[in-house]
């Protein structure tokens, strides 16, 4: 075990198998040493987390399923990596969709919820740019997806 999972156990954090994709698309795309992670939906062991801020979800249950988001994206990152997570030199950018009614205006704390997670995690490394945005609707009804950039070595 690196020093990064090292780290997200003593967090009680322990990445998951990278998700599939669901459609005709691949889960990352590296070129030169940018990973581009796919959008990752927020679904735990329970199954999706559903629901919409604003109207059913409030701020804290959407920067949980933020932070289920964010856990996927070093999944996937780790599996770029060949399984060695410790290869993550930086995260670059995250954009945060927040299925969300037209009047809700949290959305970057919404999103707080993957950038707190990734900033305790990977400390310096973790430091990223940030988009965080509402959506209509986002797929299956989740409510927060998130996609990413990553430079590894």
């Amino acid at each position: 075990m690196g020093r990064i999972e090292k780290k997200l156990a003593e967090m009680g954090v322990t990445l998951p198998d990278a998700p599939a994709p669901a459609a005709n698309y691949v889960p990352f795309v590296q070129t030169g040493n940018l990973v581009h992670v796919s959008g990752q939906i927020a679904k735990d062991e329970n199954g999706l987390i559903t629901g919409k801020l604003g109207d059913d979800m409030d701020v804290e249950a959407g920067a949980r399923a933020a932070k289920v988001c964010a856990i996927a994206l070093l999944a996937q990152v780790k599996a770029a990596c060949g399984g060695d997570l410790d290869r993550l030199k930086q995260v670059v950018k995250l954009t945060g969709f927040v299925n969300s009614t037209p009047d809700f205006t949290d959305q970057p704390l919404v999103i707080n919820g993957a950038s707190d997670f990734i900033g305790e995690a990977l400390g310096e490394a973790g430091k990223h740019a940030r988009a965080a945005v509402s959506a209509a609707s986002l797929p299956l009804g989740v409510a927060v997806e998130i996609d990413g950039i990553f430079e590894i070595e």
